[in-house]
């Protein structure tokens, strides 16, 4: 496994996402594991994603507390001193951890940023979080947060973005990258609606050339510029052991151009994609 070093956190180039997570629970839970013993160290959840924290708690079980970066995301509608720290209370409960690594607003939507940007630093020293962000924050979204008051303390954004979803290349990406702040990409193998995406032509070809599936050559392209740090859900072991080889696999310059012709990189600012 490589590791990318961002703000003093040594994570893991791939995490583990957990959305949906609502099949067979022994193989999702074995699935984690093996992720965490084969060198991945981020793991992805939230508070609306049904069972998921419940699911996560249980794989973590007997795992050393410093052996992983835990990620949890709040509702923007408990985005209140109050609500926020039951909703904080109940992951930690859920996961059966005494602290998140890092605590994100999982939408702004009519969120408070000053008050909600307040709460997250008391969690911080109170030792409840390591690091707090947000989830599904344009550019603008970001700007806003950067002006009130420990704004600038954001350590993550974390939006959908994969070969169907390229508008945050335009402004966003290189926005985040500049400024040091972490940028977390959901979903890389979903369009929006969750549908599965459907590999192009193209995306087939050079997976046949490579000797590897296209979801490999998709998450393959997420890393190519190591600015991304992609969280894939892994239900079976089979699946987290395809994510752990696709980090390997080098797209090459010709495979890369192939996939601009078949996937346009944005020319012009596009509203943010979401699932």
């Amino acid at each position: 496994m490589q590791f990318i070093n961002i703000q003093n956190e040594r994570l893991s180039t791939i995490g583990i996402g957990s959305a949906a997570l609502s099949g067979d629970r022994h193989a999702e839970q074995e699935a984690i594991r093996y992720g965490l013993s084969n060198g991945i160290n981020v793991i992805d959840t939230a508070e609306s994603y049904g069972d998921s924290e419940a699911i996560i708690g249980g794989a973590l079980k007997g795992i050393p507390r410093d052996q992983y970066f835990l990620i949890s995301k709040f509702l923007p509608q408990h985005a209140t001193p109050d609500l926020m720290r039951r909703s904080l209370e109940g992951s930690l409960r859920r996961l059966g951890v005494d602290y998140l690594d890092l605590y994100l607003l999982h939408w702004r939507e009519n969120a408070n940023l000053i008050t909600t940007v307040a709460e997250l630093e008391k969690f911080k020293q109170a030792g409840l979080i390591r690091h707090w962000g947000v989830s599904n924050f344009d550019t603008q979204d970001m700007e806003d947060l950067l002006t009130v008051p420990d704004g600038d303390h954001v350590f993550a954004n974390e939006d959908l973005y994969n070969l169907t979803s390229r508008g945050v290349e335009y402004d966003l990406l290189p926005w985040q990258q500049e400024r040091q702040i972490c940028f977390l990409s959901y979903s890389p193998f979903h369009a929006v609606g969750w549908n599965f995406i459907k590999p192009a032509t193209t995306v087939k070809e050079i997976a046949h050339e490579h000797g590897v599936t296209p979801q490999q050559v998709m998450l393959a392209w997420l890393l190519r510029n190591h600015n991304v740090l992609p969280l894939p859900k892994a239900g079976q072991i089979s699946h987290v052991q395809a994510n752990i080889a696709a980090v390997d696999l080098v797209l090459l310059p010709a495979d890369l151009s192939r996939l601009n012709t078949a996937y346009p990189a944005p020319t012009h600012k596009v509203p943010l994609d979401k699932i």
